[in-house]
Order: C-alpha cells, then sequence, then structure tokens
C-alpha cells in the first residue's frame, strides 16, 4: 500500500526565548538564552534556583477570561502556540473538514502547578476547598481537548505521556493517522509548565540539574566538556501536518515534509541512558527504515542534547554509530542550550524548530559550547547560528523509562 504524503503547513512557539513563531525563530538564530532566576516561586531554598520561564506570557491574549481558570498553565501554552501555528498554515476547520482534522498534543506531566495549588487548598481548608475545575485544567489529554474545542476539530483525538519523548511521540503518531487516512491534517506536538517548587525540587533531589547560579545564561551547555546538567524549560511547540494533496488543494505554504518516525525502547533503567547507545541508535535506524533514506543523506540533526553528562556522551556515540564516518560531516546542534529543556514538550519544539531549519536552510547553534569534550566529537555548530544546504534533517527524543522517538524530514521540493 502506498503511504500518503505528509507535508509539515505552520508551526506555532512559545518558549523562554520569545512568544510566537517568528520571535521564537529570531532568537534562536541570534543564541539568545532563555535562562533567568526563577521568578514564579521563590528559589531561594533549592539548590538550582534558574530556570527557562516564559516571561511576559498572558494567558488572556489568547484565551477569555473565564476559561483561563479552568486551565492548567501548559494548556494555556498549547492553546497560544496552536494559534500561532495555524496562523501561519491558513488551516480554517469548518463543517466540511471537521471530521478529518484531529489534534494530539502530549505533555510529561501536565498540570503540575495546578496540582500544586489545590494540594495546598486541601491542607489548608479540606477537600471543599478543592477547585472543580483542577481535574480538567491538570490532566494531560486536556491540552489537546481545549485546543480541538477551539477550533472544532473532531478528528482523532489523543495524548501521549511519555516523559521527554512525550511530543515526539505525539508528532510521529499524528503523522502515521495521515499517512493512514484516518486524518487529512493534524494540529499536533507538546506543551509543558513543570516550573514548579516540587518539578524544579524534584529534578534538583536526582542531581539532573544544573547548578550555575552564578551564571545561568552559561549553564545549559550540551557538549561541552564541563556541562553539569540540564536547565528545566517550559512553552510549547505545535506543528500543522496535512495530506499533501489537502495542503495543495487549498495552496498552503509548505515549510517542509515529514517522511520518516521510529520509536525504541531502552530496557536497561528508570533514568539512564543504555551505556553503549544501544536504543538511540535503533530509533535513528528504525526512522531512517522507514523513511527509506540511507544515512549518508542526513545533513542536519536537532540533538536531543540536554547538557547532562551521560545523555550527550551517548547520543554522540549513537550518532557515530549510526552514522560512521559521515557523522564528522552533519551538522549537530541542541536547541536546548537556549530554551533550555521542556520535558514532555520538548519534542514538539524540537521538531517545529526542525521544519524551520528546512524551510530556512538556517540552522540554530548549540551555545555556551566553549571547551570540546574528546567524547563529544562531533560538529555541534557552536556559538553561531548557520547556513547551510539542508535535504534531510533528524530530531531525536528521549525520555526516562528508555522511551526513544526521533522524526526525518525533508525540503519540499514541490514533486
Amino acid at each position: 500500500m502506498n503511504k500518503r504524503r505528509v507535508v509539515v503547513t505552520g508551526v506555532g512557539l512559545v518558549s523562554a526565548v520569545g512568544i510566537g513563531t517568528q520571535e521564537c525563530w529570531d532568537a534562536l538564530l541570534a543564541g539568545k538564552s532563555g535562562a533567568a532566576r526563577i521568578t514564579l516561586f521563590d528559589p531561594t531554598q533549592f539548590s538550582t534556583q534558574f530556570a527557562c520561564e516564559v516571561k511576559g506570557f498572558d494567558p488572556l491574549l489568547y484565551i477569555e477570561k473565564k476559561e483561563v481558570k479552568k486551565m492548567g498553565r501548559f494548556i494555556h501554552f498549547a492553546i497560544a502556540a496552536s494559534d500561532f501555528a495555524m496562523k501561519q498554515s491558513g488551516l480554517q476547520v469548518d463543517g466540511g473538514n471537521a471530521e478529518r482534522v484531529g489534534v494530539y498534543i502530549g505533555s510529561g506531566i501536565g498540570g503540575f502547578d495546578v496540582i500544586e495549588r489545590e494540594h495546598t487548598e486541601l491542607l489548608r481548608g479540606g477537600p471543599r476547598r478543592i477547585s472543580p475545575f483542577f481535574i480538567p485544567a491538570a490532566i494531560v489529554n486536556l491540552a489537546s481537548g481545549q485546543v480541538s474545542i477551539r477550533f472544532r476539530a473532531k478528528g482523532p483525538n489523543s495524548a501521549t505521556c511519555t516523559a521527554c519523548s512525550s511530543s515526539a511521540h505525539a508528532v510521529g503518531d499524528s503523522f502515521r493517522l495521515i499517512q493512514r487516512g484516518e486524518a487529512d491534517a493534524m494540529i499536533c506536538g507538546g506543551s509543558e509548565a513543570a516550573i514548579t517548587p516540587m518539578g524544579v525540587g524534584g529534578f534538583a533531589s536526582m542531581r539532573a540539574l544544573s547548578i550555575r547560579n552564578d551564571s545561568p545564561e552559561s549553564a545549559s551547555r550540551p557538549f561541552d566538556k564541563d556541562r553539569d546538567g540540564f536547565v528545566i524549560g517550559e512553552g510549547s511547540g505545535i506543528l500543522i501536518l496535512e495530506e499533501l494533496e489537502f495542503a495543495r488543494r487549498r495552496g498552503a505554504r509548505i515549510l517542509s515534509e515529514l517522511v520518516g518516525y521510529g520509536m525504541s525502547g531502552d530496557a536497561f533503567h528508570i533514568t539512564q541512558p543504555s551505556e553503549d547507545g544501544d536504543g538511540a541508535v535503533r530509533v535513528m535506524k528504525n526512522t531512517l527504515n522507514d523513511a527509506g533514506v540511507r544515512p549518508d543523506e542526513i545533513d542536519y540533526i536537532n540533538a536531543h542534547g540536554t547538557s547532562t553528562p551521560f545523555n550527550d556522551k551517548t547520543e554522540t556515540l549513537a550518532i557515530r554509530k549510526v552514522f560512521g564516518e559521515h557523522a564528522s560531516k552533519i551538522s549537530v546542534s541542541s536547541t536546548k542550550s537556549m530554551t533550555g529543556h521542556l520535558l514532555g514538550g520538548a519534542g514538539g519544539l524540537e521538531a517545529a524548530v526542525l521544519a524551520l531549519s528546512i524551510h530556512c536552510q538556517c540552522v540554530p547553534p548549540t551555545i555556551n559550547y566553549q571547551t570540546p569534550d574528546p567524547e563529544c566529537d562531533l560538529d555541534y555548530v557552536p556559538l553561531k547560528s548557520r547556513n547551510m544546504k539542508i535535504d534531510y534533517a533528524l530530531s531525536n527524543s528521549f525520555g526516562f523509562g528508555g522511551t526513544n522517538a526521533a522524526l526525518l524530514m525533508k525540503r519540499y521540493s514541490g514533486d
């Protein structure tokens, strides 16, 4: 059976470096860091006191006042990013296509802020203090639910919760739904808002976070020898995927074509990748095989690149194993060096960046890369963005529990 082709016609970005697709993209190319001291709560007692917050975000610009309190911050981000993506794509959902347009948005934790707030209310005043909107404001699938209600999209509706690969899985699963003919268009990606006392405290207790409190903007340094952990971020990345002919019929501008999706499991450890990179190797190979693309055709990889000692070393090893000598010719960058790590929202944001990179033929840099690590020996696009020819590009996402996803896009040539 011939698979239907799937293209990206719009992306929406909300992150610490910008609110809105163009603002965020410009900041990424400029190498702007979004890290700063935490303002969402008092971090004085925490070992890590900084994060990549989305500052100046006003949900009332995107959502009616009476609805805002019914949603966690991650849903606010998802709606704003979906608005940006839909406007860029020009897709209109109406009575003629509503049942063929779906929504699929992942999140690692969902409404962490709502859970903490309502638990505090419970302790203060008992169960009667709990808001009737607590559950729908907090559960992971309500980002998809609220976005579908907003756009009256009645096609497939789902949500993934696979740690830091959640939204890459959401994009990949959406790709499959369109390929199989179960939808003509999908609003998909991820959203996260876990910069809360419990969120930061939990990751800090695992010693997963950088502790460069005296220099937050230089703390996220993927692949650098002096990296000491990741910087937690928040925000959302949403893509509009469409079946090629569906997009052509309405004259949509095509940013890139999504051609491959792969999954794998490490079956090794709850938080650490396998030392030989086994899961990462297989997910990249599965994705290349799915697309029917040779390793030597890949020009760019938007790496998972968290800035943790184990992850960056293992991802580098895995890239070496998959691409062999060609690995040295691939440009590899980690946009987490600027946005921080959006956890379950990361894959959506980075897939959106991948589409823009192909469309603009330019890749964002890895900032703060200053001291080479002998165990990380690839071309990481240090410090400055790079104009380059990109025909095929890959995005990696790896999550706790050994859950991996990768997406492969190509330049759309009009054929």
